[in-house]
């Protein structure tokens, strides 16, 4: 049975391998930075269809021995390179990890292209050309511990580009990570969701994919495994149609949002229309001492500004106090979530947490707070 990797954000392995497994993957094994899976091509679809956790879905070739450029380059050349790749179709490599001698991840994408095409030209006189936009194959390799691992990237771009958000806002949020901070707020669709710091709308707007049961791949215009050569168009077509006849109509509860920014409003407006989710959900102007609870109860989740200059810390402070009074007196019989990537400002929020979460944003280290609103 085919053998896959899905790559994910550190921290999020555990959570993506239950993602996974929920779709049908057999063998789930949480790594690090990632999950490996087995299933059919069927799986393989439909995790790039459905997973809102992973970044990529690798499918993986092969593994040797890798001490040296040359070995590297005989074990490339031991790959039947023209069951993937035709002379008139385009490749780019994509390196990572590193041994003693191969420490230089361009050097080393340059080696495999070498021995890929000195291959080609042996056999067919001619040899494909490297895009490294959109090509048709997406080559992954990744070197440790003096082994390679070869992979080739079904997803083409990362799956957080869903391909539903045109406007985005200021350091906005990925949609994967902000998919998996909806799973670990353990938010289900019979309750209310509230994200008063909305930005562009991003947890909104994936709180509503959820709810609607559509798949967050449904809004891309490609996915790597489109351009293969052993791509079934029908099985494609077949699982499109599957996730379109599952989605729901309507939403059991409340899911919006709010910001002080009227422009960014707009943004989330904007990524709502163009998502055809704008009569589902509710985006407001509002400062946030005005914010109103929308229900009696539910789920908030919020990602406010961490503070990266030294002169942000007492008026981010007093914000943070603001948020803290919001959720304790507005938001009674709610569970808040607060994604906290200063620890110095998150105690301004006057509450004790019930549960911190770490969470990687990026390459920055937060916790997602949980707090209990009584």
């Amino acid at each position: 049975m085919p053998e896959y990797f899905a790559t994910v954000a550190r921290g999020l392995e555990t959570l993506a391998a239950a993602e996974l497994q929920r779709l049908g993957a057999e063998q789930v094994t949480p790594d690090f930075c990632g999950v490996g899976f087995q299933g059919d091509r069927r799986l393989l679809y439909r995790t790039n269809l459905w997973a809102r956790i992973p970044s990529h879905i690798l499918q993986v070739l092969t593994r040797f021995p890798c001490a040296n450029a040359e070995q590297l380059y005989q074990g490339i050349q031991t790959v039947d390179w023209s069951e993937y790749l035709r002379p008139n179709r385009t490749f780019a490599v994509n390196a990572t990890g590193k041994t003693p001698a191969l420490n230089h991840s361009h050097f080393t994408a340059l080696q495999v292209k070498n021995a890929i095409v000195d291959g080609q030209q042996d056999r067919f006189g001619e040899r494909s050309s490297i895009d490294i936009t959109e090509p048709d194959l997406r080559i992954n390799i990744h070197l440790h511990d003096d082994h390679c691992t070869l992979t080739l990237d079904s997803s083409g771009t990362s799956l957080h580009r869903r391909g539903y958000r045109p406007a985005m806002g200021k350091a906005p949020l990925k949609e994967t990570l902000a998919a998996a901070l909806i799973h670990l707020s353990a938010w289900t669709p019979d309750l209310a969701f509230f994200d008063p710091l909305c930005g562009s709308g991003t947890l909104p707007l994936e709180a509503a994919l959820i709810g609607l049961n559509i798949a967050p791949g449904s809004f891309r215009d490609r996915f790597g495994f489109e351009t293969w050569l052993d791509f079934d168009l029908d099985l494609w077509n077949q699982l499109l149609e599957e996730s379109e006849a599952g989605e729901r109509d309507s939403l059991q509860a409340f899911i919006g949002g709010s910001d002080r920014d009227p422009d960014i409003v707009e943004q989330a407006r904007a990524n709502a229309h163009f998502s055809s989710l704008d009569s589902h959900l509710s985006f407001a102007c509002r400062e946030l001492a005005d914010v109103e609870a929308p229900a009696d109860r539910g789920v908030v989740i919020c990602n406010p500004p961490y503070g990266t200059r030294m002169g942000d810390r007492q008026e981010l402070g007093q914000f943070y106090k603001l948020l803290g009074d919001v959720l304790k007196q507005r938001f009674k019989g709610w569970k808040a979530y607060v994604l906290s990537g200063n620890k110095e400002l998150a105690m301004f929020i006057g509450l004790k947490s019930s549960k911190r979460m770490p969470v990687n944003n990026g390459s920055l280290a937060c916790q997602l707070l949980e707090y209990e609103l009584y």
